[in-house]
């Protein structure tokens, strides 16, 4: 027996605190309480992680294709020539709205101080060690001076590099929405035509019907009585009037703004995007985002001749977006649709011909071979922007108000997403998360001639690792 203090540990205890082939005993390190920082520190001796990897070849895109050069060309005109502080350049600014979505962080604050802390993103954004990341302010203001066509040509330019790169076909386009969690709340609407608020508009209903001192369980009762409390058209509110009620995916009811984009079927790439009224049902929103479409189609065919002469022909919508006169003015302008269709019971045609080829030329199609193809791919290529965008973008719950404002940050963050395709087509992998995870992998499949030589020579000895592989698992490594 050996006494530890108040402990009494046999040695097969200490035995088994042995640990490598060889049976060596391991110490243990201390951390020291008092450590005289160097003055001086060389570059190259900074460390370097995984996600700067990452970001070295989202640059090596940029500066390929001249982003910077783009974008102090298009800022020009927002920027003083002699007077002022000196700004934040657009090629910074831009730099800082995509990590935004790389990271999956919401608002500008959080961006300015992601990007102030990581020593990677202060390169990427290209702020030296010793220079000031500019902070949420200073992007604020930024991005309310440069104004929203030049944004627009930020994401149109991003379209151009994935034309380059083969990753835009155009023929069959398809279009969804989502609603966007406005940064306004409930509590805070006023009636548009009085402005009272929502409380005092509830005391005046309760003194009306003969309650002189209504206590809070008295307006609840006599708000929940109420048929249409949350109408748009009464209701407003002060700081944010683009916000409209509405209900979010989750059921609740809240002030929200709706996005919706065109998103190539064979490619993945969003062609377009538009931030409307969330009040507004998909047949009303169609139709700007379309037109969108067909600037942006414009605009990349000026850029580019890597185009083919057969785009925007066939469009893929779910049954919301599907009406008679939708499908009716597509038909004429020579869409062909693949829009699903709401079961609505016997039809009536009369004095309706027009409307009855158009209608049931989209419900043949959508039962033939391809129609079902597409119908199948429309949650795929349509919900994964939304889920890389919204959910793991950052961007379900905006922090800036007024739709301009919102549609200047949604621009930026889906010319990221498009930018990630090209990254997942060269690397695999489209994010920093998923290069690191992709780095762990490749460690992994590079054990593998290990394992086999291991099984082959059958000598434990020789060998100081092993692979064991476990149901649904990554292989783990042990010591021998």
């Amino acid at each position: 027996m050996v006494k530890v203090g108040r402990q009494y540990k046999t040695q097969d205890v200490q035995d088994r605190k042995k640990i490598g082939a060889g049976g060596r005993e391991m110490a243990m390190g201390r951390r020291q309480r008092h450590r005289q920082q160097m003055m001086w520190l060389a570059p190259e001796e900074l460390p370097r992680t995984v996600g700067h990897v990452f970001y070295d070849r989202v640059n090596k895109i940029l500066v390929e294709h001249g982003f910077d050069d783009f974008a102090e060309k298009a800022c020009q005109q927002f920027y003083a020539e002699t007077m002022g502080r000196p700004g934040v350049a657009p090629g910074i600014y831009f730099r800082m709205q995509l990590v935004g979505y790389f990271e999956g962080i919401d608002s500008e604050r959080g961006m300015a101080w992601r990007c102030a802390d990581s020593l990677s993103l202060r390169e990427f954004i290209g702020v030296g060690l010793t220079d000031t990341v500019p902070d949420h302010s200073s992007v604020s203001r930024t991005r309310r001076l440069i104004d929203l066509e030049t944004h627009g040509s930020v994401f149109s330019w991003m379209l151009g590099v994935l034309a380059e790169n083969d990753l835009v076909d155009g023929k069959t386009v398809g279009v969804d929405g989502s609603t966007l969690e406005a940064n306004a709340a409930m509590r805070s609407i006023v009636r548009r035509d009085t402005g009272t608020s929502y409380t005092e508009f509830l005391e005046g209903l309760a003194k009306a019907s003969g309650i002189e001192t209504p206590t809070r369980e008295d307006l609840a009762r006599l708000d929940r009585e109420r048929p249409k409390k949350g109408s748009n058209e009464d209701w407003v509110h002060p700081d944010d009037p683009d916000a409209a009620i509405t209900k979010m995916k989750d059921g609740r009811t809240h002030l929200a703004h709706k996005v919706e984009h065109a998103v190539d079927m064979k490619t993945g790439a969003v062609l377009a995007v538009t931030v409307q009224a969330a009040n507004h049902g998909d047949t009303t929103t169609l139709t700007e985002t379309l037109i969108e479409l067909g600037a942006q189609m414009e605009t990349l065919e000026s850029i580019t001749d890597n185009i083919r002469g057969d785009r925007l022909t066939e469009l893929v919508t779910d049954k919301g977006y599907q009406s008679n006169d939708t499908v009716t003015l597509l038909r004429a302008a020579g869409v062909r649709t693949y829009m699903s269709e709401p079961d609505r019971g016997r039809r009536k045609w009369k004095n309706k011909a027009e409307q009855q080829k158009a209608v049931y030329a989209n419900r043949r199609r959508i039962r033939g071979t391809r129609g079902k193809e597409l119908l199948r791919q429309r949650g795929l290529m349509l919900e994964r922007p939304f889920a890389h965008c919204l959910e793991t973008g950052g961007l379900r719950r905006v922090h800036l108000r007024g739709r301009s404002n919102i549609l200047k940050r949604v621009l930026v963050h889906y010319a990221a997403f498009n930018l990630s395709l090209v990254l997942r087509q060269q690397i695999g992998k489209g994010t920093p998360r998923g290069l690191q995870g992709l780095a762990t992998l490749h460690f992994f499949v590079l054990l593998l001639p290990i394992r086999d030589l291991e099984a082959a020579l059958g000598c434990h000895d020789a060998l100081l690792l092993s692979v064991n592989y476990q149901k649904d698992r990554f292989p783990t490594v042990t010591s021998l």
